[in-house]
C-alpha cells in the first residue's frame, strides 16, 4: 500500500489514467538494474528514483571524476573521487528516501552477470563498453530478464528493448542485441567519447528516453520497443524508428544457438565505445 505522503508525492501519476493507483503499485514492487552509473545511468537512476520504482540496482566500479560532472548529473563537485555507486545512492536517498538501493561497486564479468541480473525484473544496460553489452544482453536472455538498452554517440543516441524471450503476434522471438549487432566491431575501428567528445545533453535526452521505456515495461503501458530500434539525431532535431526483426541465424537466440552460457565472455577485456561513458 501507499503510504499518506506516498500518495502526495505520486499524485501526478495516480491521476494519470494509465498509470492510477495500480501503475505506481507496480512501480513501488519493481525491482530495476541499471548497468552503469555515467551518463546514461544518471537520468535513469534519477527519473526511476522519482517516480517511485521500489528497489534500484547498481553496479559500476569507477569513481567519480571531475569531467564525469559535463554529463554524469547524479554526481557533484562534492563527490569526486567517490565511488560512484555511492554517490548515486546519496542522491537518490536525497531524492527519494522511498527507494531502496542496492549498490555493487564492481564491473559486471561472467562470474557475477547471472547472479545480479537475476535478482531483477528489468534491466537497464547503461554501460559504455561493447564487451559489456555482449554479455549484459546474453546473460538477460539466460535469465529471461527483459533488457531496455540504450547508447550514444556525440550527437545522436540510440534505444531500443531486448525480449527475446517474449514471442511478437506473429509468434516470431524478438531480436536480442546479436540481432542486430552480431559481432563487436574489431578494436580501434570505432572512437571513444573521451577522443571525440560528446554533447552532454544528448546523454540526458536518450537517458531520459531509456527511463520513459522502462517505466513502459513496469507499468504495461503503451506500445514496447521491442522489436524497434529509436534513434535520436540532435544535430538533425530528429527522431527516426526502424524496425529490427529476429535473426534466426544469430548464435545466441536463433535456430541453432551455439552460445548457452557466459564462458565465452570469460577473460575478456572491455573494447571502449562511444557510448554513456
Amino acid at each position: 500500500m501507499l503510504t499518506p505522503e506516498e500518495i502526495q508525492r505520486y499524485k501526478r501519476h495516480l491521476v494519470l489514467r494509465e498509470v492510477g493507483g495500480e501503475g505506481q503499485q507496480k512501480l513501488k514492487a519493481a525491482r530495476v538494474l541499471i548497468i552503469g552509473a555515467g551518463g546514461l545511468g544518471s537520468p535513469l537512476l534519477m527519473y526511476l528514483a522519482a517516480a517511485g520504482v521500489g528497489t534500484l540496482g547498481v553496479i559500476d566500479d569507477d569513481v567519480v571524476s571531475l569531467d564525469n560532472l559535463q554529463r554524469q548529473i547524479v554526481h557533484d563537485t562534492a563527490h569526486v573521487g567517490m565511488p560512484k555507486v555511492d554517490s548515486a545512492k546519496e542522491m537518490i536517498a536525497r531524492l527519494n528516501p522511498h527507494v531502496n538501493v542496492e549498490t555493487y561497486n564492481a564491473r559486471l564479468d561472467a562470474a557475477n552477470a547471472l547472479d545480479i541480473i537475476g535478482r531483477y525484473d528489468i534491466i537497464c544496460d547503461g554501460s559504455d563498453n561493447f564487451a559489456t553489452r555482449y554479455l549484459v544482453s546474453d546473460a538477460c536472455y539466460l535469465a529471461k530478464r527483459t533488457l531496455v538498452f540504450a547508447a550514444v554517440g556525440p550527437f545522436d543516441g540510440y534505444v531500443t528493448t531486448f525480449k527475446p524471450h517474449v514471442t511478437g503476434a506473429d509468434g516470431t522471438p524478438y531480436p536480442t542485441y546479436r540481432c542486430i549487432f552480431p559481432e563487436a566491431p574489431p578494436p580501434g575501428t570505432v572512437a571513444n567519447c573521451s577522443e571525440v567528445g560528446v554533447l552532454g545533453a544528448v546523454v540526458g535526452v536518450v537517458g531520459t528516453l531509456q527511463a520513459a521505456e522502462a517505466l513502459k515495461e513496469i507499468t504495461g503501458t503503451g506500445e514496447s520497443l521491442a522489436g524497434r530500434l529509436l534513434i535520436y539525431d540532435a544535430k538533425g532535431g530528429r527522431f527516426e524508428s526502424v524496425r529490427v526483426a529476429w535473426d534466426p541465424e544469430n548464435a545466441l537466440s536463433g535456430s541453432n544457438p551455439i552460445i548457452r552460457d557466459l564462458s565465452i565472455h570469460e577473460g575478456m577485456a572491455p573494447a571502449a565505445a562511444c557510448a554513456s561513458e
